[in-house]
């Protein structure tokens, strides 16, 4: 198989409300969505991560069509998994050239979840029934991205549209976002689950500080107390003195990296994020090696409709007690998507649609679209 054109779409949605994290504050929502053609009538989506920095998604899209397109369209493959190694070999020297190897991991993410949604449309099948057999046809999902000084209205009404799993941002100001936590945790109902999410905000000591002051808060996670690239003995302090399990991988890349932190007895919730490195391929490796440790596998994702989708079937396919992370603030790039995949009563339901179930972008995203390339033009 060979591609012989790629169209990548940029698409800026402005907030009405930022979405704060510890590290800095998103104004607008971004998305870069790719498509793929294999000259024989047969196409593919994927969603290239663009959050961070500001400008990412422009330089992203630019960065596969001018840099990264010609090795794609040289190369050819039999499977979707091949596409993605051996354009992984062949932009290293690129990617160190210039130090950006999150970027070029990015692109290389959104084009392997696209050729699996090309590879998965040419057999008629769902994406999720082309890596598994035996496929959720919907999975539980939580509501992310609530930063945890106004999270508590925002709970109140997703209960009343049946979630029962809430994560919120934490890593601002200690006895606030405590306090914060604590009003919270008290009003969870008895099936409720409350995660805490503090962004790589602490460095031990204050990590060690904020766990031991919520351990009766009864969190399901803290996820990313400490920065990610951290010596894994800081890790393990921390695991060992917590009591509350440990989330993390947004922020790990490559198998290696991986395998690491899955034999490290540290993490009881491993989280690759889809659009930010391995694509499909990576991805569901990572989620069975971790099922396989005992581990439970949760995607991370908070961008637009298409990444969320992939999110959903990788998943379905492999199965355990994971939660699909579904942002709840307002998005019109992931929203526009959500219309033949149901959200309700906690759980996310996947259209029967060959790949990803998606024939065209919608409509109501068009006047966000800021940036429009393609190999034939």
């Amino acid at each position: 198989m060979r591609l012989d054109r790629i169209a990548v779409n940029v698409y800026r949605a402005p907030c009405e409300h930022p979405v704060s994290t510890s590290f800095g504050t998103m104004r607008d929502r971004p998305a870069v969505f790719v498509k793929v053609f294999d000259g024989e009538g047969t196409f593919g989506w994927g969603e290239i991560f663009a959050n961070w920095p500001s400008a990412g998604a422009e330089h992203r899209a630019r960065l596969l069509m001018e840099d990264i397109l010609e090795l794609v369209l040289e190369t050819e493959f039999e499977r979707p998994e091949q596409l993605w190694l051996d354009l992984t070999r062949l932009t290293e020297i690129r990617a160190l050239q210039c130090g950006e190897w999150g970027p070029f991991r990015q692109v290389l993410a959104g084009l392997d979840t696209a050729v699996h949604d090309l590879c998965a449309r040419r057999r008629g099948l769902p994406l999720a029934d082309t890596l598994s057999e035996n496929v959720s046809k919907a999975v539980p999902y939580y509501a992310s991205g609530l930063q945890v000084s106004t999270a508590h209205p925002i709970i109140e009404a997703l209960r009343g549209e049946g979630v029962f799993a809430f994560k919120v941002k934490v890593g601002f100001d200690e006895q606030r976002d405590l306090a914060d936590l604590a009003a919270i945790a008290n009003d969870l109902g008895a099936e409720e689950r409350l995660f805490a999410d503090a962004n790589q905000a602490w460095n031990l000591d204050a990590a060690l500080r904020f766990v031991e002051a919520s351990r009766e808060f009864g969190l399901g996670w803290i996820e990313e107390p400490i920065r990610a690239d951290r010596p894994i003995e800081e890790w393990k302090k921390l695991a060992a003195r917590t009591g509350i399990p440990i989330a993390a991988g947004e922020n790990i890349a490559g198998e290696e990296a991986f395998a690491s932190a899955i034999a490290s007895g540290v993490f009881t919730y491993l989280q690759p994020d889809v659009a930010k490195w391995g694509g499909v391929t990576g991805n569901l490796k990572v989620a069975r090696k971790a099922r396989s440790a005992g581990l439970t596998y949760c995607p991370h994702f908070l961008g637009g409709g298409i990444g969320l989708l992939a999110s959903a079937h990788i998943l379905a396919a492999a199965g355990g007690k994971g939660l699909l992370e579904v942002d709840a603030n307002a998005n019109p790039l992931r929203d526009a998507f959500l219309e033949e995949n149901k959200l309700s009563n906690g759980a996310y339901g996947l259209a029967a649609k060959s790949g990803l179930g998606i024939e065209a972008l919608p409509d109501s995203i068009a006047p966000y679209r800021t940036l429009y390339l393609d190999s034939t033009q």
